[in-house]
């Protein structure tokens, strides 16, 4: 009885995973600017990575072989948890330094007033 709710329970992560990944990837490829973009990647990478990880470990978490797998797993989700959104802060604020152009549509550029100073 466990097998099979493990195994629904790794089917909807992996589904899930899915998901963010494709909907993300459609996001990188219709958005308007490298911000926009940005955002929808580093969505795409954090939760479609920790679905489908979440999955494996669903997978495998009833065999007695899969703990390595769940804990290589887990540090992983940790690990991309923390250094995906850093990366894409970095990346923007990089390309705000290096005045990549914005959407035109863009309401406020508050990087912009906090460097200025202004409130």
């Amino acid at each position: 009885m466990m097998h099979v709710f493990f195994e629904i329970l790794a089917i909807f992560f992996t589904l899930s995973g899915i998901f963010f990944m494709f909907v993300g990837s459609i996001g990188v490829l219709r958005m308007p600017d490298s911000y926009h973009r940005l955002h929808a990647s580093s969505k795409c990478a954090t939760l479609g990575l920790i679905g489908l990880l979440l999955g494996a470990i669903c997978h495998v978490v009833l065999d007695p072989d899969g703990t390595p797998i769940v804990i290589k797993a887990l540090i992983t989700i940790v690990f991309a948890f923390v250094a995906l959104p850093t990366g894409s802060h970095i990346l923007a604020k990089s390309a705000h330094k290096s005045r990549t152009p914005q959407w035109e549509n863009t309401l406020d550029d508050e990087q912009a007033a906090d460097e200025s100073g202004a409130s």
